[in-house]
């Protein structure tokens, strides 16, 4: 499993509510902006300069690459339930894809709103609202959702994210669902997808069940009767 692969999927699938988000809370103008679970740089790398960006993670190995991939990033080791930053260090703190697999979203939150003017949460799923067509490859859904879980994620975190956000204190300027995400645009972008299923289904299904839904899938994806949707939500606001 390639995360560098992962993690620039990812952010393809939420560039274009990225930039909008990024635009409404005045990302061109701030002087220091965190991102709080950064991963190898995905994101980070995009932002635009001459913006202050600092990013934290606690993998080691993924704040090594990231130095590869985002150089002048001001990088630092630690939890985000803890963020060692003063109140107020920042204008823009934001986290990509992070709240579902945190024990404590509320903790981490709390502390984006502490370090930071404005807080926006780009990407949050919910696998409660899964849909998968043809219904053969309903099982694939549930499957993924119970590795999530045995994996310590919460996969149905994304409904609850405006309420986390209101219980934080933070004033919602902005919150819904990611539009637009449903479609694999590629093979190359299907075949990640699938790298990523066959790593979650390691332990749960066999090796024939797996290569029995992939290629399910392919042959729905072939003939246009494929649907995958797994509602994803974000929201962004200011602290107190």
């Amino acid at each position: 499993m390639n995360w560098r692969t992962r993690y620039l999927q990812q952010s393809a699938w939420t560039r274009d509510l990225r930039n909008y988000l990024f635009e409404q809370a005045g990302c061109a103008r701030a002087n220091r902006i965190l991102e709080v679970g950064c991963g190898t740089g995905a994101i980070l790398s995009e932002l635009p300069m001459p913006a202050a960006r600092h990013g934290l993670d606690l993998d080691a190995a993924a704040l090594t690459e990231c130095k590869i991939h985002a150089p002048g990033v001001s990088l630092t080791r630690a939890d985000g339930h803890q963020l060692p930053y003063p109140d107020k260090s920042f204008d823009i703190a934001y986290c990509h894809y992070l709240l579902l697999w945190v024990k404590d979203p509320l903790q981490v939150v709390r502390e984006m709103a502490r370090v930071s003017r404005h807080v926006i949460a780009l990407a949050e799923p919910d696998y409660s609202q899964r849909i998968d067509e043809p219904a053969e490859l309903k099982s694939l859904g549930e499957l993924q959702t119970e590795s999530l879980r045995r994996q310590g994620a919460n996969p149905f975190f994304g409904g609850m994210l405006a309420e986390t956000f209101h219980r934080a204190g933070i004033k919602i300027v902005e919150t819904g669902p990611i539009r637009g995400q449903d479609v694999m645009r590629s093979i190359g972008d299907w075949e990640n997808e699938w790298d990523v299923i066959q790593t979650d289904l390691r332990g749960i299904a066999s090796g024939e069940e797996i290569q029995k839904m992939k290629m399910l899938d392919e042959t729905a994806r072939r003939n246009g009767k494929r649907v995958l949707h797994i509602p994803t939500f974000f929201a962004w606001g200011s602290g107190s």
